[in-house]
């Protein structure tokens, strides 16, 4: 399964964006500042993380559904996407959330209804979850994209 994120909104507090499954639009995203100015995946050139408040590089990633002590009891226990091999970060999962307060450098999913906001989040979240919930079951890789 390949996920594409793409980014289309940078400013100085968030990072806005669509999602696509295999080609098919899903929803929006919103994110932390991006904080990768020359978009080559990497912090150099003056560039530099800010704990909690930046948005993870440019890249492919693999994901995994994982168990979350924080989320998946929001979700019926459900296991949630979890990115893996993100530079300089750890834990980067995709899940709910409304502005850039809940990201911590993780992936929003919902509607773009005001700048720097995303609502009807856990709808958009039901119905990404169980797209990836079936590759698993497939043991089919799961990667995302980040541009």
């Amino acid at each position: 399964m390949k996920i594409e994120l793409e980014r289309i909104t940078r400013n100085d507090s968030y990072t806005s964006g669509r999602l696509y499954v295999d080609g098919i639009y899903v929803c929006d995203t919103l994110e932390d500042k991006d904080r990768d100015d020359n978009r080559n995946g990497i912090f150099d050139g003056g560039e530099t993380k800010v704990y909690a408040r930046t948005a993870i590089p440019n890249g492919t990633y693999e994901i995994t559904l994982e168990h979350s002590p924080k989320f998946s009891p929001r979700y019926g226990g459900r296991k949630v996407p979890r990115l893996h091999d993100v530079p300089h970060f750890d834990s980067i999962l995709i899940h709910t959330g409304n502005t850039v307060d809940d990201t911590s450098g993780c992936i929003l999913v919902g509607n773009n209804d005001a700048p720097g906001r995303i609502a009807n989040s856990l709808a958009a979240f039901d119905r990404l979850l169980p797209m990836l919930e079936r590759a698993a079951a497939k043991k089919e890789k799961i990667y995302i994209t980040v541009k």
